[in-house]
């Protein structure tokens, strides 16, 4: 069923990874400004791949063209692969953290007063604050449930992008 939806109207379903993304953009600036959780350096990590996935899978969405909506999915899906990477990541170090955890910097003061090339290992190395679980959902921490939103979106563009490079059909005619 899911597999038909999506040779029937791959824009739909661009569109609609577009808003899973922006719904859980706001759910995490829900859980920062009303609950008042603080975002880890992965946190805000993850926060600008669900944002790259929201633009690409959007940009993808209203190209009407096959060429730019696949290639805008591409993109989208290497977002989401980053994405559930890092999230992937947070998770396992929630799982198995470091035997000493120190707060380190936030990621803006990572990104100000360190070269790049050093900024980024360090934010994957995580710090405290990413190990820490602070919020909940079912038994699983928000690490845990990103990387599941991730992989899903990456597992519908993934299909989307094959069943669409299967087809014979071309142009505006396969994108209903």
């Amino acid at each position: 069923m899911l597999l038909n939806w999506i040779d029937q109207a791959p824009r739909r379903v661009l569109a609609l990874i577009s808003v899973a993304c922006v719904a859980m953009l706001a759910f995490g600036m829900y859980l920062q400004h009303v609950v008042g959780l603080e975002p880890c350096p992965m946190c805000i990590v993850q926060r600008y791949a669900l944002i790259l996935v929201a633009v690409f899978a959007g940009l993808a969405s209203a190209r009407g063209s096959k060429g730019w909506w696949m290639s805008f999915a591409a993109l989208a899906l290497l977002a989401a692969g980053f994405g559930a990477f890092v999230a992937a990541r947070q998770s396992w170090l929630q799982w198995y953290p470091p035997e000493v955890a120190t707060c380190g910097r936030d990621f803006y003061g990572m990104i100000e007063n360190y070269p790049i090339g050093r900024a980024i290992p360090m934010i994957f190395r995580g710090s405290g604050d990413c190990t820490a679980i602070d919020w909940t959902f079912l038994g699983g921490s928000i690490a845990n449930w990103s990387f599941l939103c991730f992989m899903g979106f990456g597992l519908v563009l993934l299909a989307l992008l094959a069943r669409a490079g299967r087809s014979k059909k071309g142009g505006r005619a396969a994108l209903a």
